[in-house]
């Protein structure tokens, strides 16, 4: 399978970043729901170009060196229609992260995207464990952790946009990801 391929879920398509889905971004990204949690290497606010600065400068150049990977979240009936981004780190301790636009919360679209990214992760890059960082204070990210059979293996501090928290590492082998996976069939 390609580095940057379109994966698809029953309700969702995840198509690789590109350029041009800055703008969707800038859009969609500036919100204090969505960012209160992420590295406080989010600017905030945000500003006018910051998406395109991302895009162009971190995340594509990611790509291109094949030690990132980034999807946009899209409806599979409606690609137009962009709920956010969900993406995967070659980086000790932080392989993959996401959000999603507070309109699109509680419908269970990114555990959804989660089970895709996380077959790719396991499956096309082969690797044989998922470390996943989150701010102890996020509720709805945890959920998505546990959800997927993730196991709490680690408490540090960590710098978000909101402020000093800590932070929770959850973690998934692939013998694990390969159990969940069997057993929700």
């Amino acid at each position: 399978m390609d580095r940057f391929a379109t994966l698809t879920t029953d309700r969702l398509l995840l198509t690789p970043l590109q350029l041009e889905d800055s703008g969707t971004i800038q859009q969609l990204f500036p919100c204090w729901e969505v960012v209160r949690y992420l590295d406080r290497r989010v600017p905030w606010p945000y500003p006018d170009d910051g998406a395109l600065t991302y895009v162009r400068d971190v995340a594509l150049r990611g790509m291109a060196e094949g030690r990132e990977w980034h999807w946009m979240i899209r409806m599979r009936d409606d690609a137009d229609c962009t709920l956010g981004s969900i993406s995967l780190y070659d980086q000790p301790g932080n392989n993959r992260g996401f959000w999603l636009a507070p309109q699109w919360w509680g419908r269970g679209y990114m555990r959804e995207a989660c089970r895709a990214i996380n077959a790719y992760w396991f499956q096309t890059l082969a690797r044989p464990v998922m470390q996943v960082p989150k701010a102890v204070a996020n509720h709805a990210s945890r959920k998505v952790s546990e959800h997927e059979g993730m196991r709490l293996v680690g408490v540090r501090e960590g710098d978000f946009v909101a402020g000093q928290m800590a932070v929770e590492i959850w973690e998934m082998s692939r013998a694990d990801w390969v159990a969940m996976s069997v057993s929700s069939r």
